[in-house]
């Protein structure tokens, strides 16, 4: 299928799966050619994609991957900095050696990317970068401290990139997500004591009712950085059914 995307190259970090593989199956509907960059194997319907083994917590791992992008793939338009890790508990739970391997991931993964692929954005007539945030940088989640805290970082780094790349023509974007429904939620629900009660405890926070689907958190990414939005940089589009700004009325029974 050809699209807004056509001629294009895009990137996609922790692409393999879950809210990843939903943007590199959207981005390559609408034309694009998407390079997959994750430590896993993309899945196997992705053959419209090219698959690099990289890691973001390292460098020189990251700057190989866009090195062979360009190589390849001739350009690079489009970075998706979708890779990231979760965490569990309070302040009191997470020990230095946690809030280090969360945030090297999650936020220096970003800084790492963003840095390795700005010489090739810059001769892009398309270039942009959409980061992947959550509702956890805008609402506060119980048991949620070090995740939240890595992605309230991410909304600020995106515009203050935003910022800093304007002139070059490189816009900077984030999507934050509500709970959606991936592999990282299903392995939270098997762990469980009640794996079902607390899928409907997920769901019921979200005003709509149900978890995120990740199609439609990867439609908002192709909106972000597809050509016709060329005018929206610096800014953050909740896909959450509602869970950042509505307060609802208890339904009735």
């Amino acid at each position: 299928m050809t699209g807004d995307f056509d001629g294009l190259v895009a990137a996609v970090t922790g692409g393999a799966s879950g809210i990843g593989a939903a943007v590199v199956t959207e981005l390559a509907r609408q034309g694009a050619r998407v390079a997959v960059l994750d430590l896993q194997d993309p899945p196997d319907g992705s053959q419209h994609a090219l698959a690099i083994q990289a890691d973001v917590a390292d460098d020189a791992s990251v700057r190989a991957a866009i090195e062979q992008i360009t190589g390849r793939l001739g350009r690079l338009d489009v970075l998706v900095n979708n890779a990231g890790i979760g965490a569990q508990g309070t302040v009191e739970d997470n020990d230095d050696a946690e809030w280090h391997g969360v945030l090297d991931v999650n936020l220096l993964g970003i800084v790492r990317t963003s840095r390795a692929a700005p010489p090739a954005l810059r001769r892009s007539p398309s270039a942009a970068i959409v980061n992947t945030g959550s509702v956890a940088a805008t609402a506060g989640l119980p048991q949620r401290a070090l995740y939240s805290a890595t992605k309230g970082a991410v909304l600020a780094l995106t515009r203050a990139m935003a910022a800093d790349h304007l002139h070059e023509g490189v816009r900077v974007n984030c999507v934050n997500p509500g709970t959606a429904d991936t592999p990282w939620i299903g392995r939270l629900l098997d762990r469980a004591d009640d794996p079902a009660a607390e899928r409907a405890a997920l769901e019921a926070r979200q005003p709509h009712g149900r978890l995120v689907k990740p199609e439609e958190v990867a439609l908002a990414v192709a909106y972000l950085a597809g050509p016709r939005s060329g005018s929206t940089t610096g800014t953050a589009i909740a896909v959450d059914g509602g869970m950042q700004d509505l307060r609802l009325r208890p339904r009735r029974p």
